[in-house]
């Protein structure tokens, strides 16, 4: 069992690997024996990251909406490690209004402003659109590999807006248009990629994950954990396990799959 599982000498990207379960999903992938790139804008703090995982790990800037950043990237694996074997599309825009005074005013669909929603499709959707391109057609040559798609239960169900109600009934925030547009439509390229890439033994699987802990108001906290049959949130390394099943052989025989692991939200 433990080889299924191992992905040595694999090497393994992350996008978006510097966000709260990117970092996760690096360190599991460390463990496992995979070689990390360490993939986000901010490039410092990207290498010094990698350099916390281990000698065989290494951190570079990634822009996902340009082909160029992704293609220079592409250039740095190569030359390093020969191969890219397991690609974590994990860069992903949610919504942060910088005045939490007018989050509820413009969250609204009836507001939600244009750009913003054309900045999220470019990040959550062509972002992933170009990094598949660009590291999956390595994967395509070589014969093998795996892409993992981070969607969102959002993308499976609609929000359910009472959940940004506080205890007084007040509604403080709507979850807005774009995020379940954008989740939904990683769910769909998925099947898209893997009915395409089947043949050449490239696997690609979505991981829908549900909402995680983080310093969240106590009444959102207890509003989402009714709802899971669980009874709680997801802590940020709940989804590692699932990340690894995915990027090794123990799904050897799984592609074009939602493995969504929400502690019950969507059963029901």
């Amino acid at each position: 069992m433990n080889n299924l599982f191992s992905l040595k000498n694999k090497t393994a990207i992350v996008t978006g690997a510097l966000g709260l379960i990117g970092k996760k999903h690096c360190e599991c992938l460390a463990s496992a024996g995979a070689n990390v790139v360490v993939a986000d804008m901010n490039e410092s703090a990207a290498i010094g990251f990698a350099q916390g995982l281990g000698d065989n790990h290494f951190g570079l800037k990634v822009d996902v909406t340009i082909e160029a950043s992704l293609n220079d990237a592409k250039d740095k694996i190569i030359a390093k490690y020969g191969s890219i074997d397991i690609l974590v599309n994990n860069a992903a825009i949610n919504d942060m209004f910088e005045n939490p005074g007018m989050a509820k005013e413009l969250s609204a669909f009836e507001n939600y402003p244009l750009d913003a929603f054309k900045k999220s499709l470019d990040v959550n959707v062509t972002g992933v659109f170009l990094a598949s391109q660009v590291f999956g057609t390595i994967m395509a040559n070589q014969g093998n590999g795996s892409i993992i798609n981070i969607a969102s239960t959002y993308g499976v169900v609609g929000p359910d807006q009472t959940i940004y109600r506080n205890e007084c009934g007040e509604q403080t925030f709507y979850k807005s248009p774009v995020y379940p547009v954008t989740k939904g439509a990683v769910v769909n390229f998925t099947r898209f990629l893997a009915a395409y890439w089947g043949n050449k033994g490239v696997r690609v699987n979505t991981l829908s994950p549900g909402g995680v802990e983080n310093g969240q108001n106590e009444f959102f906290i207890q509003n989402y954990s009714q709802k899971t049959l669980l009874g709680r949130m997801a802590q940020p390394d709940d989804y590692q396990g699932a990340l690894v099943f995915l990027a090794s052989d123990a799904s050897a025989y799984m592609t074009g799959a939602n493995l969504i692991v929400d502690g019950g939200w969507t059963a029901i």
